[in-house]
């Protein structure tokens, strides 16, 4: 019988994940980040709309009927949870995707080529950083909903947009790091004495030494993502109603907090819960991708 052949990579696939599961809060924040995926998912099937109102049931506690009570409209609150989370996870990782994008493509360039390119993009990103983050959310959200675009009618579009925004800079100034210290190794080096475009260098062999910090950092931009969605929802220049968000959830409960306590416990609980899963799975994954522990094994 002929065995498999596994490669280089395979091995140091099997390596990271082996090394990823032995955190094991990782592995459980990796069950409960999934569990709340495929429950935010399937919240269509509840039987309770989050939006149908009820005034002769309102401030239900929770019971059997209704898992997480009832609001001051008679709205089920666990269905407003689950729908909630749909938008609070598509808010954190569209906008955790768009701002690494723009952070790798700025930050690769500016570190691979150096010279006037990198202090332009890097004058760029520190004017960026100046801006104070809430106020100019709070700005944007109210600019872009102005405009009469197709796409910036939907408010999650524009919570997106608004966030990857303000965050960028972080991944940019993490990437040019990497770039500049990888870029003097001696497999740039070779393959640039080869021949080898800028671009191949690049995206074939700096890029993917790379991928451990990105995804790293990543894990801590969604975490911080939901956190500002949840804040600026509160504020109500998030998503707008009547789509549910966790913040809104929570700014709806603020005045209610001592006859009606689950309705500003579940969606503070449920930001809490997110959040730290995704931490710990950056925790994971920062083990897993450290080169002198897997260099050590």
């Amino acid at each position: 019988m002929i065995e498999p052949v596994i490669t280089q990579e395979e091995n140091m696939t099997l390596l990271i994940l082996r090394r990823f599961f032995k955190h094991k809060l990782a592995g459980i924040a990796v069950a409960v980040l999934l569990l709340l995926i495929v429950a935010s998912a399937l919240a269509s099937l509840n039987p309770y709309s989050p939006t149908d109102q009820n005034p002769t049931n309102k401030f239900q506690d929770p019971s059997g009927e209704h898992w997480f009570g009832t609001d001051e409209l008679g709205r089920d609150v666990f269905s407003r949870i689950l729908h909630g989370g749909r938008v609070s996870l598509a808010v954190g990782l569209l906008s955790t995707l768009l701002s690494i994008f723009v952070g790798v493509v700025v930050g690769s360039l500016s570190g691979y080529f150096g010279g006037w390119t990198d202090s332009l993009l890097m004058r760029i990103t520190d004017a960026f950083l100046t801006f104070p983050t809430i106020f100019v959310l709070i700005l944007l959200g109210a600019f872009l909903r102005e405009q009469q675009l197709f796409i910036l009618q939907n408010s999650i579009f524009v919570v997106v947009i608004i966030i990857a925004a303000l965050s960028w800079m972080w991944p940019a100034r993490l990437v040019r790091g990497l770039f500049l210290v990888l870029r003097e190794k001696e497999f740039v080096t070779a393959s640039r004495a080869m021949g080898g475009s800028p671009w191949r260098m690049i995206v074939r062999h700096i890029l993917p030494n790379c991928v451990g910090p990105i995804l790293v950092s990543g894990t801590l931009q969604m975490a911080s993502a939901i956190i500002t969605e949840s804040g600026l929802s509160y504020l109500g220049f998030g998503v707008q109603p009547p789509t549910p968000t966790w913040g809104s959830i929570l700014s709806t409960a603020q005045d209610k907090i001592l006859t009606a306590p689950w309705l500003g416990f579940f969606p503070g609980f449920m930001i809490f819960l997110t959040v730290m899963a995704i931490n710990y799975i950056g925790d994971g994954l920062r083990d897993a991708f450290d080169p002198f522990v897997i260099h050590a094994e």
